[in-house]
């Protein structure tokens, strides 16, 4: 699992400028949920960017859903952003 933490990590790193990241996989909190998937990750993503705290909140987290699109599609089942200054 921590190796695909740091692919995700990566991959935003290669598109935006990023003081700081920490990525939590919340997976266990949402074990017995009805739509529970052991294949799918809830994730969240805290970003202290520059950047992204310099757009709209909306265009940085489409930044964000952007580069991750095909993890969305594949391996993420649920994602939460925050943006720090």
């Amino acid at each position: 699992m921590k190796n695909y933490l740091d692919i995700i990590e990566n991959k935003l790193k290669e598109k935006i400028k990023i003081e700081d990241i920490e990525i939590i996989d919340n997976s266990k909190k949402h074990k017995h949920h009805k739509s529970f998937n052991p294949e799918k990750l809830h994730i969240h993503i805290k970003i202290k960017s520059l950047y992204l705290s310099s757009i709209k909140r909306i265009n940085a987290q489409r930044t964000v859903m952007n580069i991750l699109s095909e993890d969305l599609k594949n391996k993420i089942h649920a994602l939460e952003i925050s943006i720090e200054r």
